[in-house]
């Protein structure tokens, strides 16, 4: 079998049971890359895990899970210090977050659902970059990649109020990038994922059965539709892979053109392309 782009690469993904990070995952065992999955429910990881085996048969790494709570260091360190017997990290992908329900604006969002969103989309965020490089250094890695989930909400604002949220997505960018130029002497890269509202379970909560702000959120894509989660797996793969190399520090915008249109007047298509990768 050909080596794959990340032939021999230890990875850990947060979030990892569903939408974005169980995609991701899949595409990394396919690509030769041993991953540990965590999610903070172990039902879900463990359906994740059976999902991804089945799709990645031929895999020639390993695949792994451990339940975490990415708003506690204890869990975060836990998580990584896993892959000691591995060899250390390679790559991490902190991809863990919420969008909650009451999340609104600055008057209707409750302060509980503020500090919830911050200790898990920032902190946690924080908790993953730290142990991360910690690990990079222990087993002493000539280089890393580090992917951090934000959004494009942190980089146009939300069109339907999201403020707690909005606001942890303005900070991972903001970190991340601090941390690109403060590492980039290690060779260990630090980017961004910017993802449009996709089709994922956490945005499917999230609308429910509110047509109008299901409508509000399509009617900005060029194509008339959400992104799936897939294509922003095949996005993270390109910049765990080494041919990302010189891709260090961005806010790598993956968004169908929502953020350079203005809003289409037509409905939204209800499908995907049918030939779209799975």
């Amino acid at each position: 079998m050909p080596r794959g782009r990340l032939s021999g690469k230890n990875a850990i993904i947060t979030g990892a049971a569903g939408g974005i990070g169980l995609q991701t995952t899949i595409l990394f065992l396919r690509e030769g890359a041993s991953v540990l999955m965590t999610d903070v429910s172990e039902p879900a990881l463990a359906k994740g895990v059976a999902t991804a085996k089945e799709l990645a048969p031929h895999m020639t790494g390993k695949v792994e899970t451990m339940k975490c709570d990415v708003s506690k260091e204890t869990d975060v360190q836990a998580m990584v210090e896993h892959l000691d017997d591995w060899g250390g990290v390679d790559v991490m992908f902190n991809n863990a977050g919420i969008m909650h329900g009451q999340d609104d604006d600055a008057i209707s969002t409750p302060e509980k659902i503020w500090d919830l969103t911050q200790s898990i989309n920032v902190k946690g965020v924080w908790f993953g970059c730290k142990h991360a490089v910690l690990s990079l250094r222990k087993h002493k890695k000539q280089r890393g990649s580090i992917i951090n989930t934000a959004s494009v909400v942190a980089l146009v604002g939300s069109a339907t109020p999201q403020l707690a949220y909005t606001a942890s997505k303005g900070a991972v960018l903001a970190m991340t990038r601090e941390l690109a130029i403060v590492h980039a002497k290690e060779d260990f890269r630090f980017n961004s994922l910017c993802p449009a509202p996709l089709n994922t379970p956490l945005l499917q909560d999230w609308l429910g059965d509110d047509q109008a702000k299901r409508h509000r959120r399509e009617v900005h894509f060029p194509g008339g539709r959400f992104g799936e989660a897939i294509e922003l797996a095949q996005a993270v793969v390109f910049l765990a892979s080494d041919e990302a190399s010189f891709v260090n520090g961005t806010d790598f915008v993956v968004d169908g053109g929502m953020t350079k249109a203005y809003v289409t007047p037509e409905g939204p298509a209800t499908q995907p392309p049918a030939n779209l990768a799975r």
